[in-house]
């Protein structure tokens, strides 16, 4: 018996001493490092079929090998096993769970909580009692909807605060050519606003048809009421949005409200598409292209879900699916939309009908999908194969990291990462170092800082991006910089490739380096454009982020001239507020209010920036 079968019999053995409870499971590799997250319904079953000899697919299997040990956590009910794999998936990211987006990468509509709110775009979901909907695929599906609302409904798009600024000014142009009703004349009520902002409030929730039987219901209250131009404003709204309604994509009868799923793999390639379906027409559409290694079986596909819905605000009555869930992950997470819902939410996959039909068109969308990234890997792939080749190279530069350094005098002395994977930049992996331990400009010293730094977290942290081994370090300079690199990969006992990335004398990209050489790239066009994008990524975000802190710098001690404010203060205020010109229009209650500044504080801010100082 090989020493790989013995493992597998072990783990089985402690597989079959599991209860047949509600719990999660974490499967460690021979690092201890968490590499997938699991729930069930009852323990013992689940975790015991990764390690028998039935059928499993490749990435199942590929997964099993690699796992040394697993830890159990029991839990008192599956939805509590439900909320805990969520936790656990976000702590310890798993390189086999399929992971979303960061929350902060999407992209949500707000309405604020203000006597006469506003509709905004924002990134960032906030404790503030505002309303948001999303998050939506992408910024232009935001933008063309924020279009919709203004003009339609005629919602202010301006920074006015209202009522406070009514009257104040003269009416923008907006206002004229009537895509604005208008707030600022003060004709318009506080109930009439709040009518248009519940209308407002159907359409982001996909329910135009509700919002223009809401106007219609108001158009007759004011036509009663002999309010003839307030009626012509409902019934000009009224035609917007049917104007609007005739431009959407129908796909099924006014009264459908549901959200669509299908899971397409060809090869190592998956992408789950979805569809989402609002009075009938297609309200937003969203690709997920997921990592080759995570699996996609019943209980990540049902993970992924959980995570996916904990971000909407609007979940539909009806999910449809055109993949098969185990009936426990079917039912929990039926359990779990309708709880998170506030009524009954049902999870199914359709086998005939119209919805099957939706299911057909949402799974053709995501085989494309499917066969354009593998298109892309494979031409990606090409190039890595010929880079490796040209630098004779072990393996494959799957996991490509660049380094630069940069600074603005002896002042502000920054070290940028990026990180390319598979050919491609991968911005969550983007790190910055600001550096300590060099005082004057020295790029060499500051290049043996980042290094040491950098592979200081690949020993210590167990999770996350720093622990993953580069294949291939790319350092913006030349040999004396390759050399210095080198220095400390011995130092730490650790191999891995680097080369320079030689400029000429245009600060072009003209070749790679080592200690000794250079190496000609002009001629391999394919990985000239690979190095070059990889070398400007890299000063663009060394060069921004050496920038943004000089810009903190500057404001901080543009604060620090005033009497009592040294740099916590400073840095509380900017924190607090944001940008200067804020805390400049700050009012002393508004910055009496921040962490750390007293009243006295608060006033002498205040007098500095309205009296005759710069």
């Amino acid at each position: 018996m090989s020493s790989c079968e013995e493992r597998i019999g072990k783990l089985l053995q402690k597989a079959n001493t599991l209860p047949t409870t509600p719990g999660v499971y974490l499967m460690r590799d021979k690092h201890q490092k968490v590499i997938y997250v699991g729930k069930s319904r009852k323990l013992k079953n689940r975790v015991s079929q990764y390690f028998q000899n039935n059928q499993k697919n490749i990435k199942t299997a590929k997964m099993v090998r690699l796992v040394e040990d697993f830890d159990y956590i029991l839990c008192q009910t599956e939805m509590e096993a439900l909320t805990l794999e969520n936790t656990l998936i976000k702590q310890y990211l798993p390189k086999y769970n399929i992971r979303l987006k960061d929350a902060k990468s999407y992209p949500y509509i707000k309405i604020t909580a203000e006597e006469f709110p506003k509709i905004v775009y924002t990134r960032s979901r906030l404790s503030d009692k505002a309303k948001y909907f999303g998050p939506f695929s992408g910024t232009s599906t935001v933008f063309s909807v924020l279009d919709i609302l203004h003009k339609s409904l005629g919602i202010p798009n301006c920074n006015r605060k209202f009522p406070k600024e009514i009257g104040k000014e003269r009416p923008c142009i907006y206002y004229q050519m009537k895509q604005c009703c208008g707030v600022c004349t003060g004709r318009v009520s506080s109930e009439e606003y709040d009518a248009l902002i519940r209308c407002a409030t159907d359409i982001l929730r996909g329910h135009t048809a509700g919002a223009i039987e809401r106007l219609e219901m108001q158009m007759r209250a004011f036509a009663e009421a002999e309010l003839f131009e307030s009626a012509a404003k409902c019934r000009d709204t009224i035609e917007a949005l049917r104007r609007l309604s005739q431009k959407q994509h129908v796909v099924a009868s006014p009264d459908t409200n549901i959200d669509v799923f299908a899971l397409s793999t060809i090869d190592a390639f998956s992408c789950v598409s979805a569809m989402y379906v609002r009075d009938g027409a297609v309200t937003d559409k969203a690709d997920f292209l997921l990592e080759t290694d995570v699996l996609t079986d019943s209980g990540a596909l049902a993970a992924f879900l959980t995570e996916h819905y904990m971000r909407k605000e609007v979940i539909p009555k009806q999910v449809m699916l055109s993949f098969d869930l185990e009936e426990d992950d079917r039912e929990l997470l039926e359990i779990f939309l309708s709880e998170r819902a506030g009524r009954k939410v049902v999870v199914k996959k359709p086998e005939r009908g119209a919805f099957f039909a939706l299911c057909k068109t949402v799974l053709e969308n995501a085989e494309e999908k499917v066969r354009q990234s593998r298109r892309e890997a494979q031409q990606d792939e090409g190039v890595l194969a010929s880079l490796a080749e040209l630098l004779a190279l072990e393996t494959l530069p799957e996991r490509i990291e660049a380094y630069d350094i940069s600074n603005i005098g002896n002042e502000n002395i920054t070290a940028g990462m990026v990180v390319f994977q598979n050919g491609k930049p991968k911005k969550s992996d983007y790190r910055v170092f600001h550096i300590q331990s060099v005082r004057h400009a020295d790029d060499y010293a500051s290049m043996r800082e980042t290094l040491s730094r950098r592979l200081k977290h690949l020993k210590e942290d167990k999770n996350g991006s720093f622990s993953e081994l580069p294949d291939l370090l790319l350092i913006d300079g030349g040999r004396g910089h390759v050399s210095v690199v080198r220095e400390v990969l011995r130092e730490e006992g650790i191999d891995i490739p680097v080369f320079g990335m030689v400029k000429d004398d245009y600060h072009k990209t003209r070749a790679l380096c080592t200690e000794e050489q250079e190496i000609n790239i002009a001629r391999e066009k394919a990985i000239f454009m690979l190095i070059y994008k990889i070398q400007e990524e890299v000063h663009r975000f060394t060069v921004g982020q050496t920038t943004n802190a000089k810009r903190k710098t500057m404001k901080h001690s543009s604060l620090e001239k005033i009497d009592g404010i040294g740099a916590v203060k400073a840095k509380n205020l900017m924190t607090a507020m944001g940008t200067l010109g804020a805390i400049k229009q700050a009012t002393v209650e508004d910055l009496a209010a921040i962490h750390g500044i007293t009243q006295t504080d608060a006033q002498r801010i205040y007098e500095y920036f309205h009296s005759n100082n710069p």
